[in-house]
Parts: structure tokens; sequence; C-alpha cells
């Protein structure tokens, strides 16, 4: 009776373990903040015994029905709309991953010390003069939303990156660029992914 009260306790311990490490309806705390109470981590489902490589992070899932269906509590206010025109102008042709890596490295660079710290400033650096650093900024054409769903979509993403999720595409990526350039930085720069038509880069 010992013997099989012990393994029925270490079994419940376990199954605890492995519930809280897929993930409930609350979200834990995260590097950038966290999620709204009201975030729904998918139903992900894995093999017999494994766990997901990082427990501690909220799961996330980049597919346009799934992120449809969160409501971060987050205000639109301007870091919002300046994380939203960001993705929007420099990857809405993206697939979801690839924007939502823009947004990732826009808010690496808030949170690096050689960045501003705040993201309409990371985003508007060196608009007025050399070193600009995103080309929607700097390419001389006015800021019009001509794609309204895109734009809405961006809009959730930007939310859903101000809300606290992960970022775990870019590898803490600072820099990006198009496969059609080859910028001088790139090469100082470890690469840290490719994704869609941009390759990431870390400083």
């Amino acid at each position: 009776m010992r013997v099989f009260g012990l393994v029925l306790g270490l079994g419940l311990a376990w199954a605890g373990l492995a519930w809280a490490n897929t993930g409930g309806t609350t979200a834990p705390t995260v590097a950038a903040g966290h999620f709204a109470s009201n975030y729904v981590a998918p139903d992900v489902s894995l093999p017999e015994g494994r766990l997901p490589l990082e427990p501690h992070l909220p799961i996330i899932r980049y597919d346009a029905a799934w992120l449809a269906s969160q409501t971060p509590d987050v205000a639109h206010d301007a870091d919002w709309k300046c994380l939203a025109e960001a993705v929007y102008f420099e990857a809405r042709g993206e697939t979801l991953k690839g924007q939502f890596a823009v947004a990732e490295v826009i808010l690496n660079r808030v949170d690096a010390k050689d960045y501003p710290d705040t993201v309409c400033a990371v985003v508007t650096q060196g608009e007025d003069g050399p070193g600009c650093q995103f080309s929607f900024i700097c390419d001389g054409k006015p800021e019009i939303v001509t794609e309204e769903g895109a734009y809405e979509q961006a809009g959730q993403i930007a939310s859903l990156m101000l809300a606290g999720a992960p970022r775990g595409l870019t590898l803490g990526a600072t820099h990006f660029h198009t496969r059609a350039v080859n910028p001088g930085w790139a090469s100082r720069l470890p690469k840290t992914a490719t994704i869609g038509g941009h390759i990431f880069y870390r400083e």
C-alpha cells in the first residue's frame, strides 16, 4: 500500500506539472509584460510524456483564426498605432509569422539600451536625417492604409505583442532586411532567422 501510495502521489504530481506546463486559460508573466486574462492558449497536442520546450511561456499560434479569437486589453495609443503601421507597411505581404517577427524586432529595440525606449521613437528613428531605420518612414510615400483587412490584422498583432506575447521567432533580433538587398551591417551581425522574405539579425 505504501508503494502504491507513493506511485499514485508521484503520478498526480507529474500530471499537475504537465497540465501547468501545457498552459491554461490564464497566461503567466513573461519578460515583456503579460497577456490579459482573456488570452486563450491554443489546444496543442503533444506526444505522450513530452512537455513544451518553454513551459514558462504561453503558447502562441500563428494562424488567422486564432489571431482573430484574441481580445487583449491594450489601449490603442500612439505606440500601438506606430507598431500597427510598422507591421502593415513593412510586412503586410508576409505570412503571420513574418509580421509577428517584424513586431518582435521593434520591441526588441525598445528593450535594448542602444535604441529609443518607446515604439514610436524606435520606428521613426532617423526620419529627419541619415540613418533612417525603417524603409516606409523614409521612402517619400505618404502612409495611407489601402487594405483595411490587412491593417486590422496588423493592429491585432500589435495588441498581442504589446500585451506581452512571447518573442520566440527571431531569437532577439534587432535588425532585418529583405532578401532583395544586402546592407553593409549584415556581414558583421549574427543571423538569427529567415522568415518569408526577411532575414533577421541580432546586434
